[in-house]
């Protein structure tokens, strides 16, 4: 006799597609030509004699212009269609990652890192909104678990290659091997083919301006990232001071260790998100998230860090995923790509603001200890945020009973 889960079993529809294993190649493909160049152009732009303004101009001119171009990407992709534009986005990263080898003035690297912001502003939310398609709607937090993997993998090792090749050869090899993966990336993007998403409704189109840019179901979730981002925010800007201040020699540990706990539990809260629906992994992650700031604020060895590392792995590799599949099932299918440039502009913003306020926050307090206890209050508000919204819905789903 077949039993119900295998009976289940047989229902649920592939994931492992080869448009799914393409696009995941290519976001892979993406994400570590990019992460190979974060530790490595501020480097750069200090041996061309830039100062600390600058250094933080190069970061932040990127942020924004990603910023400002996600909304029009989303509203492209719905229009458009998905593979022109994520073409067009990954040309764009290609060619200017293989400009800056010809930029020997900072001023010319601010600009072609404002026009890299706005190709890795399509591109990604180009890729973030051909796996929504292409995910079976029943297996949508698995997918988007295991999709995250190749952004995980990436911001694990391409930081530390880049720092390596940078000091073993030199900065133009790193550029030359970073400008070749994007290539790779449009390439194997060529590939990716899938029946095409409903097209948009005329009535859509006669909607206001900004809500042809902005998906209004995707607010929720993308308010929720916001918290997480600003808190990812400060530890990936401020990690390596906070080091210093708390005597730690090494603090690649907290990278690893957290990189490795999010490869591991994103496949399982995938599934859960799946089956018990997004509490079940919002509220959880939410708890290892604070538990994980306020550890990484009274660490004072490699041995406390590494623990702090697991903990906010587990919440921040339980969150992001679902926070992402959830935008995608609460919106319309001719939609997700707004809802998209919506979810991943919140990420943009948070991790700038995280950058700017938490820094601001860390001056006045005098303490990098002090600006991760304070920050957790963010997932103490996410935590508040999420509660209201759940007991709205469980209140008009109770109401009409009476």
């Amino acid at each position: 006799m077949i039993s119900l889960s295998e009976n289940e079993q047989k229902k649920r529809k592939p994931l492992w597609t080869k448009v799914f294993l393409v696009t995941s190649l290519s976001n892979l493909l993406l994400f570590f030509s990019f992460q190979m160049l974060i530790p490595t152009i501020p480097t750069h732009i200090s041996q061309l004699g830039g100062n600390d303004f600058q250094v933080g101009l190069v970061i932040g001119i990127f942020t924004i212009s990603s910023l400002l171009t996600r909304p029009f990407a989303g509203r492209a992709l719905d229009l458009l269609g998905r593979k022109h534009v994520l073409l067009v986005g990954l040309t764009i990263c290609a060619l200017t990652i293989a400009g800056y080898s010809y930029m020997a003035v900072i001023a010319l690297i601010l600009a072609a890192r404002f026009v890299h912001g706005i190709g890795w502003g399509i591109s990604t939310t180009s890729l973030g909104t051909v796996i929504a398609d292409i995910i079976p709607p029943e297996r949508r937090g698995e997918g988007m678990g295991y999709y995250g993997l190749s952004n995980t993998f990436a911001m694990a090792l391409a930081p530390l290659t880049g720092l390596w090749i940078m000091q073993t050869y030199s900065f133009h090899r790193v550029l030359l091997i970073s400008s070749l993966l994007a290539v790779l990336s449009l390439f194997s993007s060529l590939f990716i083919s899938y029946a095409k998403p409903v097209p948009v409704e005329k009535s859509i189109q006669k909607t206001k301006l900004i809500d042809r840019l902005w998906e209004r179901t995707a607010l929720l979730p993308s308010v929720l990232l916001l918290c997480t981002a600003i808190c990812y925010g400060g530890i990936v800007t401020f990690i390596t001071l906070f080091g210093l201040e708390a005597g730690i020699s090494n603090v690649g540990w907290f990278f690893l260790c957290n990189a490795s706990m999010v490869l591991i539990v994103r496949p399982i809260t995938g599934v859960l998100f799946d089956r018990k629906g997004p509490e079940w992994v919002l509220l959880p992650g939410a708890l290892f998230t604070i538990t994980g700031l306020l550890l990484l604020s009274y660490a004072r060895t490699e041995f406390s860090l590494a623990i702090a590392a697991l903990c906010y792995g587990i919440g921040f590799g339980s969150i992001q995923p679902a926070l992402q599949a959830w935008t995608i099932a609460r919106a319309a299918p001719d939609r997700r790509g707004a809802a998209n440039g919506t979810f991943f502009s919140a990420n943009d913003l948070g991790i700038g603001l995280g950058a700017m306020v938490l820094g601001a926050l860390a001056n006045l307090s005098g303490s990098y200890a002090l600006m991760y206890r304070f920050s957790s209050v963010l997932i103490i508000v996410f935590l508040l945020i999420y509660g209201w919204s759940f007991w709205h819905v469980w209140r008009s789903v109770q109401l009409p009973q009476r």
